[in-house]
């Protein structure tokens, strides 16, 4: 790399220096640079997270075991039995009064309640979501003692010299691979949808172990690195050596903990959601700066839009919003006796989160803005998901296995992310991260996008934004 630096001042040198010293000293100077260059880029080592071994199976890891590497077909099944249990259940369930005029402000209004929950009595059908869902191939592989599901969507067409680029998607809490099924189109066949038909995605959707139709561990403590590894794994499998990666919510911390584990396999990581350690007086200080002159700090007008007033848009939202957090990261299993017992309290559960998290302001609507960005139908497939697999606790018990206390010296906090990252900053996501706070650990920015709107469940809400700008960065990582 260095010498073509230098074979290039050689020939600028060439072109615009007529005196001979200059065309000596120049181009040395330009080698030297690149020289330095290239050792602050790949002459230190960058570190990486070990990948480590698992066995989450029940019981003792088997002597001489040998892995099932088989890619198995996987159909979901519409049960009768399950379609009775669920309207037995629903006709049984018992309403309250809601406040007058509290509107979601303490959180599932119950009369709107009541309306979900008779569209999903009489009018949602699940035999007809279950023929969505299975449009495309559904498949499972045992890793590390566990069934793992994933959907697996190739492009319907490739054209002659076209690249296809594997990419990784990972959904969150409490949303499922359910959520991907709007962008998908967009990313495996992008020409016929307004995008650029010269960046296509073969894409893997899998659900993290505990979700849906992924097997949950018998063991204490499953966490994300033990989920990145097997989806690690999975793509190894699957024949993919080099892949990218996106993600929001868990994802999020999924995708980055396996490009801190294999920096070497994955091209390029986009996200939605950005998770960041807390700096304390340093970004105190930028707080209080960033508020009255923010460039002397490195914001932007659009940060201190988002960031401002902090009290409001970041302390106490993130305080009315995580609550949850709380329970599912000390007691899930309590919670989860009941959330797993009444479909009506699991719709509750997880529906509000679809209201706030996809915009604070929708607090103040009766109906909680849900068929503001979302349809009952699709948002009802997405508890059913968690209804039939009766997941929902295991999926809560991943919060209580990654809150850990050492949660702030765990080991990818002692090394930064290297691998191309784009940062997707939706304006009603929970925390607004800017990117000279996000240059604190993700070190090799190549995108960062203020959109123009969307919140927490981007790919679910805003499809095509988000697929365009992960187009964006695979584009721009490819030409580098």
């Amino acid at each position: 790399m260095w010498r073509q630096l230098l074979e290039d001042g050689r020939s600028v040198c060439a072109e615009h220096c007529p005196h001979w010293p200059y065309r000596l000293l120049v181009p040395a100077a330009v080698g030297l640079g690149g020289a330095l260059l290239c050792w602050k880029l790949h002459g230190r080592k960058i570190k990486s997270i070990e990948l480590g071994e698992g066995w989450w199976g029940p019981g003792e890891k088997p002597p001489n075991y040998g892995e099932d590497t088989r890619v198995r077909p996987f159909v979901i099944d519409a049960s009768e039995d399950d379609i009775e249990d669920l309207h037995r259940r629903l006709d049984a369930t018992r309403f309250f009064s809601p406040l007058e005029d509290a509107r979601f402000i303490y959180g599932f209004n119950s009369s709107h309640l009541q309306k979900v929950i008779s569209y999903w009595r009489n009018r949602y059908d699940w035999k007809k979501q279950v023929k969505v869902l299975n449009k495309y191939p559904h498949f499972k592989t045992n890793i590390e003692g566990l069934d793992i599901h994933f959907i697996h969507v190739k492009p319907p067409h490739v054209t002659p010299g076209q690249k296809v680029y594997p990419l990784l998607m990972v959904h969150g809490w409490p949303g499922s691979f359910y959520e991907f099924y709007h962008i998908l189109p967009l990313l495996t066949d992008p020409g016929n949808h307004g995008l650029n038909p010269e960046v296509a995605f073969e894409v893997v959707c899998p659900s993290i172990p505990g979700y849906g139709f992924s097997e949950a561990s018998s063991k204490m403590g499953f966490s994300a690195f033990a989920a990145a590894r097997i989806f690690y794994k999975l793509m190894l499998r699957l024949g993919f050596n080099e892949f990218y990666l996106q993600g929001g919510d868990w994802g999020s911390r999924i995708t980055t903990l396996l490009s801190q584990m294999k920096p070497k396999s994955v091209k390029g990581l986009h996200l939605n959601f950005v998770i960041m350690p807390t700096r304390g007086l340093g970004r105190i200080k930028s707080l209080v700066i960033g508020r009255y002159m923010p460039w002397l700090v490195g914001l932007t007008r659009e940060d201190v839009r988002l960031l401002y007033p902090y009290m409001e848009k970041n302390v106490f939202r993130i305080m009315r919003e995580t609550g949850y957090l709380h329970i599912q990261a000390t007691k899930p299993d309590t919670i989860g006796s009941s959330l797993n017992d009444s479909p009506a309290g699991l719709a509750a559960y997880i529906l509000e989160k679809f209201s706030t998290w996809t915009d604070d302001s929708y607090r103040e609507l009766e109906d909680g803005g849900l068929d503001r960005k979302y349809s009952l139908d699709d948002l009802l497939t997405n508890v059913m998901i968690y209804w039939i697999t009766g997941s929902i606790t295991t999926s809560m018990r991943f919060y209580k296995e990654n809150f850990t206390r050492n949660y702030s010296s765990t080991p990818d906090t002692k090394i930064g992310v290297h691998v191309p990252t784009g940062i997707a900053a939706f304006p009603c996501e929970l925390e607004h991260v800017p990117q000279v706070w996000a240059k604190q650990k993700f070190l090799n920015i190549v995108s960062y996008t203020y959109m123009p709107r969307g919140g927490h469940f981007a790919a679910f809400e805003e499809p095509e934004l988000l697929a365009r700008d992960i187009q964006n960065l695979v584009s721009k990582v490819e030409k580098m």
